[in-house]
This record gives C-alpha cells, structure tokens and sequence, in this order.
C-alpha cells in the first residue's frame, strides 16, 4: 500500500497538454482516451456490442443507420478502425446486434433481430472473407427482440432473446454445429422477459438475466441445470425495477452478479451478487451520484467488478466506476467522453484495460470507442511532445529532450513499485541517461521546475 501511495503521490500533479479534446480537466492525467478517431462510423452506431479479438484487438458491431441498419463490424487495428469483411454484410435492417469471438477458431460472430425474415434471430459469422449464415437466417420461430450472443470456454454457441411467439418470454437456443435447437423448453420464463443478458460459466452452464415481467419488472436470474430452466435465488429479487441489466461472472468467487439501473433507489446503478444463497448488495445500493443508463458490467482479470452507464449528472456523458472491496469509486473522471453517451457497453482488453464503446451526442451519434490509461501506463500518449524520450523501448541510453524555453529541471527515475532509481538535473535542451544496468521493465521519467511538473514514460528491454 505504501508503494502505491508513494506512486501517486510521485505522479500528482501532472501537467498535460492534450493532442485532442480531453473533456475533463484533472490534475493526474487525462486518463480516459480515445482508441482511434471519434465518431468513427460512417452514421449513428445505436447499439454497439464490444468485444475483444484473439489477438486483442477491440471489435464493434452495430446497426450501421447510414446504411439501411444493415450490421457492420469494425475493428482497431492500431492506427484506424477498419470493417470487418464487408460493411453493411446482413441481406436487410438489424437490430439488438450481439457480438462474440468464438474461443475455438477465434472469429467473430454477431446475433441480430433480422429485419429482412420478419426480426426472426440470425446470427451470421466472418470465415475470414465474408460474412456467412451460422445456419439458417432467421432461425427463431417468431421475431426476437435483446437477441443476445455468447460462447462457452469449448466454443459452444448459444443465443439468448425475448420470444413474441411465447408470449415475449425468454427462449435460449445452442447452435449445434448443423442446426439451431432449444436449451430446455422456449418460452420458459414465468413471464415476459426484458433486457436480457446471457453469460455461459466457466463450467459451460447457461445463465440469463432479465426485467421480469411477473415480478413488477424486478431482476430474476436463471440458469439451465441440464434439464430445465431454474431461478437462481430468488425471481424479483431488486427492490424495485431493474432496467438496463448486465450479467457478469467474478473471476474470484465464480458467482452471478448483476449490474443494473434501480427503480428503488431513483434509477441510480445498483450492483448485486449472488452468494450461494441470496442476492446482496455490492457496497450501497444506488451508489451512482443520479440517475443511469445503459448500465454494463464487467470484471478485471483480477477479479475486480466495473461498471460503465451514462450518467445524468453530467449531462448523459459516459461514466465508468469501480468497486474498491468497500464502496464504488470513480475510473478516471466522471463523465468523461466530449458529450452524451448512448448504449454505453464496458469490456477489457487481456491485458486488464477497460474499453467503452458508445454512439457519440458529439459526433451525431456516430460510434466511439475510449481506453482508461491509469498512471501506471500510457502516460506519454497524453501529452504532447514537450517532453521526448527516445529510443523507445530502449537497450542503453535514452535521451530526454525538452522543447520551448529550457528551465532548470530535476530529473527522477522511477520503477512501477515507485523506488528511485535515477536523479539528475537537467540545464540544456538534450540530456542522455545510461539506463544499461537497470532491469527489464516499465520506468517513469519525472521532470520537475519551480513552474511545471511532467510526467513521461519509457520501457526497457
């Protein structure tokens, strides 16, 4: 604790200058940026999905609304986003598009309400060309509305919805390699089942989430036990209605929880878990400071729990917090994009960095995608290059070089776990550091003056 301390008091304050709009203004850096250009698609992205490719490259799915509604897949690939396979790929309108990247051959599928067979499910896959029907287009017996995608850990494949031909109750089907088939009966919720959101557990065993309708749209979750559909605690268990729910699985405890916005507690987010027995609170119910939207959840690798929603107090901008073991903490600022932030969706990157995908008010709804980059790493991608460091990653030597007018500096050298390594005082424009005996690693570059304090970062390898 004391090295983490250490660390932020080492970095506080930072003074940045943006190479693009950061929205917020805060003294430790800026942290949340975009991934790419904003406002990326060629029209308004309503209903983005988020997902993480094999090799870790972000990936949305859409409604592409300049294009007929038809799906588009994008992905970032480092500089730009660019379409996955054709744009604009199904025959006619989606919506409720779902996506997820199959564990076992590591391509992209994407589930939607298909316009062109009657808003029937289809789920459609990229074999590395084109765009391809996973079995029939249209598969449902009737329209589907919250289609929703996912993978077990083998690559079995299942989709969930809310089914008009049973009375819009939930219905989940699993892809069997030839056809579409149910899991249990269809139709098997005890009423109408809105917002719904599917996980498969590591054991491979099928859970949903939803508003339920028998229940005073209370949140109900329920899992397949091999043969039938049960409730998973309690149906109803919120205290009041659960709209916008997000299913999630702990890495830590392997248990359900549940992120949503709380009819209880004036439509504030409310996370809760399951814990064997009942369904509990995760710190304070309706811990958001208004009222929510589009509520996601999702977990770190290390087992953390986030969650992102649009938020009312500032202005329906894109929020993300986090549960600190005892109460929910701000990631970075609150409301952090340019403007409003509509279908907020949360995931991380593998190696733990959490992504929001929204359609952007500043853009004219067009699809944004934004990374935190906490203290830890990032840091000279939100500056402007006042300060250079170079080469990087390094071997030897790095050079630090100052632009502008040249004030006496003191210069530190730190390692993530916040020890001193190196310090020197920097009079010219160019200074060179032997760095040849320090370990492989992550290193931060402090440059202080009786004016400023900059902050840069280098690796050694």
């Amino acid at each position: 604790m004391k090295k983490l301390i250490y660390i932020f008091l080492f970095l506080f304050p930072i003074v940045a200058f943006s190479q693009q709009p950061w929205y917020k203004y805060s003294p430790i850096g800026y942290a949340w940026e975009n991934v790419g250009k904003p406002g990326f698609s060629e029209g308004p992205a309503w209903g983005e999905s988020l997902a993480f490719s094999p090799s870790g490259q972000p990936c949305v799915a859409y409604p592409d609304v300049a294009n007929s509604s038809k799906a588009t897949a994008m992905e970032f690939d480092g500089t730009n986003w660019v379409n996955v396979g054709n744009a604009d790929f199904s025959a006619g309108t989606t919506s409720y598009t779902s996506l997820a990247f199959n564990p076992s051959d590591g391509q992209p599928y994407v589930a939607y309400s298909d316009g062109w067979n009657s808003n029937k499910a289809t789920v459609m896959k990229f074999d590395g060309t084109n765009w391809v029907s996973v079995g029939n287009a249209g598969f449902s017996a009737g329209a589907a509305q919250y289609t929703r995608l996912a993978f077990s850990s083998s690559g079995q494949l299942y989709i969930a919805y809310t089914d008009s031909v049973n009375s819009w109750k939930a219905t989940v089907m699993k892809f069997t390699g030839t056809n579409w088939v149910n899991v249990g009966n269809a139709g098997f919720s005890a009423d109408g089942a809105w917002y719904i959101s599917l996980v498969i557990n590591q054991s491979g065993t099928p859970y949903i989430a939803y508003d339920d309708a028998g229940n005073s749209a209370k949140a109900t979750v329920m899992k397949f036990n091999g043969t039938n559909w049960v409730n998973v605690g309690n149906a109803g268990f919120s205290a009041g209605t659960a709209l916008y729910i997000s299913l999630a699985f702990s890495p830590s405890d392997g248990q359900p929880y549940v992120a949503y916005s709380d009819g209880g507690n004036s439509l504030k987010a409310t996370v809760m878990k399951f814990n064997g027995t009942n369904w509990v609170n995760v710190g304070n119910a309706g811990f958001s400071a208004g009222t929510t939207e589009s509520t996601s959840l999702a977990f770190n690798p290390s087992g953390q729990s986030y969650v992102a929603y649009s938020d009312s107090v500032n202005s329906w901008a894109a929020t993300v917090m986090k549960f600190d073991g005892t109460t929910w903490v701000d990631v970075g600022n609150a409301g952090f994009s340019a403007g409003g932030a509509g279908y907020t969706t949360l995931a991380f990157s593998p190696s733990g960095q959490p992504y929001v995908a929204y359609a952007d008010f500043e853009y004219s709804y067009q699809a944004t995608v934004m990374k935190y980059d906490s203290v830890y790493t990032g840091i000279n991608s939100h500056q402007q290059q006042k300060v250079s460091i170079y080469p990087d990653p390094a071997t030897e030597k790095i050079t630090i070089e100052i632009s502008g007018a040249v004030k006496q500096s003191n210069l530190t050298i730190v390692n993530i776990e916040g020890q001193q390594l190196i310090t020197r005082q920097i009079t010219g424009p160019k200074t060179q550091i032997d760095i040849s005996t320090l370990p492989n690693g992550v290193y931060f570059v402090r440059l202080t003056n009786d004016k400023t304090v900059e902050v840069g970062k280098f690796v050694k390898q």
